[in-house]
């Protein structure tokens, strides 16, 4: 994975999003309550980890290229290993982009 530089602006932008902020924290509620079997910190930053069902790779895939669109300070990598697909994510070692990834890590 790869964490952008740190001067990377620490800014969220879905003004070319097909989706709204709201559509998108309701998508992340509906996969976390599906597939979500836990969520852990990593050296870099955090880390979630989904049950590998039918479709959960590309739903997440998705979800992350999307969030990255609008959040280009995020660094992702999905990975599937061991029946689970697991979604890191890292900002760079600044506090304004540290406190987003709280916010990340603490989304329900």
């Amino acid at each position: 994975m790869q964490i952008p530089p740190a001067s990377t602006p620490v800014a969220c932008d879905m003004s070319n999003a097909r989706d709204t902020p709201e559509e998108r924290l309701t998508e992340y509620r509906r996969l976390f309550a599906t597939a979500l079997t836990a969520r852990e910190r990593t050296g870099p930053g955090i880390r979630f980890r989904f049950r590998a069902d039918p479709g959960v790779e590309e739903w997440v895939r998705d979800l992350a290229a999307r969030e990255k669109a609008c959040c280009p300070f995020f660094g992702f990598a999905v990975t599937v290993e061991g029946g689970e697909v697991r979604w890191d994510a890292a900002v760079p070692d600044t506090d304004a982009a540290k406190a987003v990834l709280e916010d990340f890590y603490a989304l329900t």
